[in-house]
């Protein structure tokens, strides 16, 4: 049900503040113009990183999408390499909503967000901040870091504290980065090291995918000091928050407290962990979800 082979997409690359991004159009067969989302993926994630398959199953839906891979990451171009700053993703959110907007085949009246993981975050500020966003949807989000650093602890963020400090001097003093890994083992010197977080990770990367674990130390910051609750309240469009209710790597009351807050929030809640979502069975359930959200709300039909 998930893979559908055949349904064609391009590469349709877009630039924001000089850099170009590497973006993936999915286009629905059939006339147009068709609504269409712009698919935002998690920390450290690339385009290659599960996001085919929900290309695949809502361009089948009728809904176009558009994937990219975050400036500095992936396919994309930026020096230096694996640095993450969440004011420049949002951008290049915004960016990637105007780009497909302007695609022949697009109704730029019908667009929305779709993001998973921290990409969840990144999606509920920026539908916060666009009213042309007519819908929006989130898995598994982590919208609350400092609920997420808890999984952390206290020692974990002493180990990390030298190489935050050695990636402060040294990109103040531009002599490149500090990196340590994204994901690691408990008790390693990773941002995330909540037990199976590493073997879930490694999980969205399928063959012939490449993960680069590493993060700018400097970086991790503000990935465990954001947080999207206060936003939620400026989300003017319809959200549907799917909720993992064994969350792994972050405690799920504060993404029910996301749709909550939200004036047109709805929660929906499944048996998963953080990465259980993303595969067989529960997959399905989910996608059957999303999908009738976002038909009902971007008028796919009407």
């Amino acid at each position: 049900m998930i893979n559908r082979p055949g349904i064609p997409t391009h590469r349709c690359d877009f630039t924001r503040g000089g850099v170009r991004c590497a973006a993936w159009l999915t286009v629905p067969r059939g006339g147009g113009p068709h609504p269409a989302i712009v698919l935002v993926h998690g920390l450290g994630a690339t385009r290659d990183m599960m996001l085919p398959q929900y290309e695949q199953h809502f361009a089948a839906a009728g809904i176009a999408t558009l994937a990219f891979d975050y400036r500095h990451t992936g396919a994309s171009e930026g020096q230096p390499r694996q640095r993450f700053s969440l004011r420049t993703q949002q951008a290049d959110i915004v960016a990637a909503l105007e780009h497909v907007a302007a695609q022949p085949g697009i109704d730029a009246g019908r667009l929305g967000l779709w993001g998973t993981s921290l990409g969840g975050l990144n999606v509920v500020r920026v539908a916060a901040r666009r009213p042309q966003v007519g819908a929006a949807v989130v898995q598994c989000p982590i919208v609350h870091g400092p609920g997420a650093a808890r999984s952390l602890g206290l020692t974990g963020a002493l180990r990390l504290t030298p190489a935050i400090a050695a990636d402060a001097v040294r990109a103040v003093t531009r002599r490149g980065r500090t990196y340590v890994p994204i994901v690691g083992p408990p008790g390693g010197h990773a941002v995330v090291t909540a037990p199976g977080a590493e073997a879930g990770w490694n999980s969205t990367v399928p063959a012939g995918a490449t993960f680069d674990n590493r993060i700018a130390a400097a970086d991790a910051i503000t990935m465990i000091t954001a947080s999207a609750l206060r936003d939620a309240r400026r989300v003017a469009a319809p959200l549907l928050v799917c909720v993992c209710d064994r969350e792994n790597l972050m405690n799920p009351k504060y993404a029910a407290l996301v749709a909550e807050r939200a004036p047109h929030g709805i929660t929906k809640h499944y048996p998963s962990d953080h990465f259980d979502i993303y595969h067989p069975p529960l997959v399905a359930d989910v996608l059957a979800d999303q999908t009738a959200f976002l038909m009902e709300h971007l008028d796919v039909g009407g």
